[in-house]
């Protein structure tokens, strides 16, 4: 054994060390402290030379000396060590990679992402758990029948809500009806829209190009003019890319959840802390198997706070235009009262609305000298339409052009109007609601006179052109007032009136900027494939192929337009 507590017992083992130490005094003193970092089994060894070496110097040492020094070392020699100094930290192998760069900077990401982030991690950390105790398949509990007896399950209860019930004595219904229309034959054009199409100008000509407004590849309502030259100098904002491609081309119920959340961005009136909505479907797409609505109708309560936004500013809000280029539809907003489902009076503009043409373009084109004359009566026709011509000057000038046409004329057009896909079952239906009509027409009083008889209609006002006695053909002159704006609307407050209907009751249905103010005094304006200043001031807008779609207004089903209409 070598060490220090060895030589410490051998030099008390010489005789000079033996008579100036007693070995009590050395057991007790100077052999545990040498010892006291020392193994159990090295303290032992010790203490056994120290014993044999005594005993053979000292036979008459007592021997209970040596067991308490014995007790004692053995305790001091099991007291808590210091510990020990740890080595250098160093990487094993199951820590390291193969990556520089991954085993020394300074963040390590944890090897399990921390709660999920994708929908793949929660499958698979679903994968390994178990659902315990399993969960039974409940019976079925719909409809009770035979096989399905009703019966109460517990732990189901049942809550009376009240969002669009009577309103409390004392209060009032303050709903909102938006009626959403699906386009389906009127795709939404991409943002990417082709230019006009250009010609190059003749030779010696100061511009070098031209653009043929004929031949523009702009569809009608999407710009005011097809000239570059009237274009403003600001570009337009670009518009959002459709999403009824990628949800359905229907009215998706992530277009109805886009709506809600855009209305739910508006205000509510004092008090009111929720909005709440239901829906109905009035149409669907009959080509499909499945159920693809294309009109529907929602009633938000309550509306949105009116002294904030009024209705009539809400209809033109930016949000409302942005969603219905997002997703292919119109919204017709309208506030639910009982006039909304029980209209009284139907007011219809002729030319392009009753019918798919414009009269005086039918006649400006059967004169073939000069040839140019139908080009140029249409052109003044489409912008006074546009309302950028005011339209009692336009038609006069119009009418100019029309001299010395027959005045059988009229009569020989009668085959050629195309009545408007959906004109004839509204119109039955409207009779069979008690529902009276009228066509105010800023156009001819023979045509409009004898198409109103032939559906059906109760009223006709329209233009009463010259006709010369003794030649038989128009003079180009107008007698009496010309059915124009103003006059439309005086009209349409006089058969109200000799009808005895309120104004809320009344519907007008037009095109052009000349039926705006009969819209604007009617309880319902309806811009029907209209022109984009018409749209944007008109109350609803329908831009369809079918006028039956008017119905849905009021509320009726695809089911009960049948029915109405049969």
């Amino acid at each position: 054994m070598v060490g220090f507590d060895s030589f410490l017992v051998f030099w008390y083992c010489r005789p000079s060390n033996k008579q100036k130490y007693s070995a009590a005094v050395f057991a007790q003193t100077f052999l545990p402290s040498c010892l006291l970092g020392s193994s159990v089994v090295r303290v032992h060894f010790a203490w056994c030379l120290v014993v044999r070496a005594y005993r053979r110097s000292s036979p008459g040492y007592p021997r209970s000396q040596f067991v308490a020094c014995s007790a004692r070392t053995a305790n001091m020699s099991q007291e808590p060590q210091s510990p020990a100094r740890q080595g250098r930290p160093s990487m094993t192998a199951s820590m390291r990679s193969s990556s520089f760069l991954r085993e020394h900077q300074q963040y390590r990401p944890p090897s399990k992402p921390e709660n999920h982030y994708g929908i793949d991690t929660v499958v698979e950390d679903l994968q390994a758990t178990s659902v315990s105790p399993p969960r039974e398949i409940s019976p079925f509990k719909g409809i009770p029948s035979a096989d399905n007896p009703p019966k109460i399950v517990d732990g189901q209860s049942h809550e009376l809500s009240h969002p669009n019930c009577t309103p409390l004595p004392g209060a009032s219904t303050n709903r909102l009806i938006a009626t959403l229309f699906y386009k389906s034959t009127n795709p939404r054009v991409s943002n990417a829209i082709p230019s006009p199409q250009r010609i190059p100008s003749p030779k010696g000509s100061s511009q070098s190009l031209s653009v043929r407004a004929a031949d523009s590849d702009l569809p009608p309502t999407m710009a005011p003019t097809s000239k570059l030259d009237d274009f403003p100098l600001e570009p337009p904002v670009t518009e959002p890319e459709p999403l009824d491609h990628l949800y359905g081309a229907n009215v998706s119920p992530m277009c109805i959840a886009s709506f809600l959340h855009l209305m739910s961005t508006f205000p509510l009136p004092a008090g009111s802390t929720d909005l709440h909505s239901s829906h109905r479907c009035l149409k669907i797409d009959r080509s499909h198997q499945d159920h693809q609505p294309t009109v529907v109708e929602l009633t938000l309560s309550p509306a949105p706070a009116s002294d904030y936004l009024p209705l009539k500013d809400l209809r033109k809000h930016e949000l409302i235009y942005r969603f219905e280029r997002e997703w292919n539809v119109d919204v017709a907003l309208r506030a639910d009262t009982l006039w909304r489902r029980y209209p009284r009076l139907v007011v219809f503009d002729m030319d392009s609305t009753l019918i798919t043409q414009e009269v005086i373009d039918l006649l400006a084109a059967t004169i073939k000298d000069p040839p140019d004359l139908a080009v140029r009566v249409a052109d003044i026709t489409h912008r006074a339409m546009m309302g950028e011509l005011e339209f009692d000057s336009a038609f006069r000038e119009r009418v100019k052009l029309l001299a010395g046409l027959p005045g059988t004329l009229f009569n020989e057009l009668r085959p050629v109007l195309d009545v408007t896909k959906g004109v004839r079952p509204l119109i039955k239906a409207l009779k069979r609601l008690g529902v009276k009509t009228a066509v105010l027409s800023g156009g001819f009083l023979p045509l409009t006179s004898w198409l109103a008889g032939e559906l059906g209609i109760d009223y006709a006002h329209a233009n009463e052109v010259v006709i010369d006695e003794k030649t038989g053909k128009l003079t180009g002159e107008v007698k009496g007032r010309i059915v124009g704006k103003e006059r439309k609307m005086e009209l349409l407050i006089e058969i109200a009136e000799k009808e005895g209907i309120p104004l809320e009751q009344v519907v007008a249905v037009g095109d052009g900027a000349n039926d705006l103010l009969m819209m604007e005094v009617a309880g319902l304006g309806v811009a029907w494939n209209a022109k984009p200043m018409v749209q944007m001031e008109a109350s609803s807008r329908l831009n369809g192929d079918s006028l039956l779609d008017l119905l849905h207004l009021f509320g009726f089903t695809e089911e009960e337009v049948r029915q109405l209409s049969a």
